[in-house]
């Protein structure tokens, strides 16, 4: 089973542009992920600049409109993400728990969509998109 696991900085949606995190905590969460990766589980992670430099695209009426960031409306937003590929949701919960987070960080562990998950008719509409599949192997 694939998860993500989202990082939440509380205080992140008002981040400044190009705000970074202490060489401390970078170091920290690099062994991190390096006993994810030495686990076998890590399938990809990522950092994400503050939402200041972001822009969101809705889509009321149908019709596209960016707002540029930072968003004025936001309570949470995602900070970074790792995706794992593990057992059980209750080990994608032990991996999330031994992140060196701090205390304004909360991780979201979400399991990951499989095409096994969905109904017949769904797997039929993806099914004419072969080159879209996720290849595994």
């Amino acid at each position: 089973m694939r998860f993500m696991m989202l990082m939440i900085p509380k205080g992140y949606e008002k981040a400044a542009p190009g705000t970074m995190p202490d060489a401390k905590a970078v170091a920290a969460m690099m062994k991190y992920n390096e006993s994810l990766q030495k686990a076998g589980v890590l399938l990809a992670l990522d950092g994400l600049h503050p939402p200041a430099m972001g822009a969101r695209v809705s889509f009321s009426g149908g019709k596209p409109k960016v707002t540029d960031g930072p968003f004025a409306e936001a309570k949470e937003v995602l900070g970074g993400y790792w995706m794992i590929q593990v057992k059980t949701k209750e080990e994608a919960i032990e991996w999330a728990s031994r992140c060196p987070a701090s205390d304004n960080e909360v991780i979201e562990v979400r399991q990951v969509q499989e095409m096994s998950d969905f109904p017949a008719d769904v797997k039929e509409v993806v099914g004419k998109y072969p080159d879209l599949q996720p290849k595994r192997g």
